[in-house]
């Protein structure tokens, strides 16, 4: 059987857990490869509302193992929680596994992460605080302390003596603050989070690879999404991983000749949260960090802003920040496609525009009085490049109910060709509403 990945393709919450949830119903396994708990998946479940972090959107299947691969980085105090949670709401977490190479996030990591952004003041990255960045830097540092490492309190004690001293100096010499007490930090991790993470702990690069060569399906879910890659999104307003599809090979430990199925999740419009670039950003009538000007904008674009993020509920799963929102654009779209080899893309939120008159979608940019219609590779063009839009007409019509395509509104229809006709790739699932069966499967991917 092959392996599937699921990514996002734009900047974040594009709704990839809610068909991360939907293809897990035919695999055995599903797999998070990168990111940490500043990721947020929010599914609905027969009314029930589950907001995940670390955990993978399979869960919710019992028939499915869920894995944490070594490209992700863990607080276990907050996977524990997240399992608890679970539990208490009757959801089946002994399954769990997660891998003895993935990175632990330690209090320095956090500590460092929030007063680095306070120094960094209005040039700030917009993290979330969590950690993640500074994890993933001490991974790349070769002085990160693994989850494995829990399984060897003489091991952990010492790694963690070595990195505290770094890490206290420099919470004293460039941020003035009090030291942390590796012990106590030791004992906790120790005493509380390894006895009950320790018949969790795995070789999950073994357990896939014998899913793989059982013929099972495994799916290969990424947080974050293409245009926050460390590598290819808008640097430096990225995460510190790689959450484009090849991010599996090295974030789950395998090889690619396995995958042969590439979901790109995009909403039918785009928003995202912190600062950086977007080319087809709405004003809103009120702030968002890193939000567009107001200054000279049309009552109809910020009505339409507005639009975009109280209709849609644009608020961060994790951090509740308000994201900033814009029109679809297929030149970011084209881009997604070469970077992760999408064979298909699915469409989130279609009901969003529903009571809109005109949709629109970018199929260029301007740049300097040029017409592009790939993506700059240079961050000044990007900053200031304008979109130049195909407009539509709306289909006026409440699609939340749609679950044929043959249900769609002619309009609606030709929305999506256009989207596909734009970037190359078929639309074969499209959300019409936040639930479980929301949904139109529309086409198979073409091969």
């Amino acid at each position: 059987m092959p392996a599937t990945v699921l990514v996002g393709t734009q900047w974040g919450d594009e709704g990839k857990g809610r068909f991360t949830d939907l293809i897990a119903k035919e695999t055995t396994m599903v797999v998070r490869y990168q990111g940490g708990h500043n990721a947020g998946h929010t599914l609905v479940v027969d009314g029930e509302t589950y907001a995940l972090q670390l955990l993978p959107s399979g869960i919710l299947y019992p028939h499915v193992t869920p894995v944490i691969g070594n490209g992700v980085v863990v607080d276990p105090a907050v996977l524990l929680k997240e399992m608890d949670d679970l539990a208490a709401r009757g959801v089946d977490v002994s399954k769990v596994r997660v891998s003895g190479n993935a990175h632990l996030i330690l209090p320095f990591h956090q500590e460092i992460d929030r007063l680095t952004e306070r120094r960094l003041g209005r040039s700030k990255l917009g993290t979330t605080k969590r950690g993640i960045g500074p994890a993933y830097a001490d991974k790349s540092s070769r002085v990160g302390l693994r989850v494995q490492d829990l399984l060897d309190p003489k091991i952990f004690r010492a790694k963690l003596e070595v990195l505290a001293k770094e890490k206290n100096q420099v919470l004293a010499k460039v941020f003035n603050q009090l030291p942390l007490d590796a012990d106590e930090i030791a004992d906790r991790y120790l005493d509380e989070h390894r006895p009950r993470l320790e018949a969790h702990i795995a070789d999950t690069v073994g357990l896939v690879h014998d899913a793989l060569e059982a013929g099972q399906h495994v799916l290969f879910e990424g947080a974050q999404a293409t245009f926050l890659d460390l590598d290819h999104g808008t640097y430096p307003f990225v995460t510190s991983s790689n959450p484009v599809a090849g991010g599996v090979c090295t974030g789950a430990g395998v090889g690619p000749r396995y995958i042969d199925r590439v979901v790109g999740v995009a909403k039918a419009y785009v928003t995202r949260v912190g600062t950086g670039p977007f080319p087809t950003e709405l004003a809103m009538s009120y702030d968002a960090v890193g939000g567009k000007d107001r200054e000279g904008v049309s009552a109809e674009e910020l009505r339409l802003g507005d639009h975009f993020v109280d209709v849609g509920h644009e608020y961060g799963t994790n951090s509740g920040r308000r994201r900033r929102p814009g029109w679809f654009d297929a030149v970011m779209l084209r881009h997604a496609v070469r970077l992760n080899s999408l064979s298909e893309l699915a469409i989130t939120k279609l009901d969003v525009l529903d009571a809109l008159d005109t949709v629109k979608v970018c199929v260029a940019y301007e740049v300097d009085g040029r017409r592009v219609e790939q993506l700059p590779y240079h961050q000044t063009d990007l900053h200031k490049a304008t979109p130049i839009y195909a407009e539509m007409p709306g289909w006026k019509t409440d699609l939340t109910e749609v679950t044929e395509t043959a249900a769609l509104p002619a309009e609606a229809v030709a929305y999506l060709d256009r989207l596909e006709a734009e970037v190359g790739v078929p639309v074969t699932l499209v959300g019409t509403g936040p639930g479980r069966d929301q949904y139109v499967h529309r086409r198979d991917a073409i091969a």
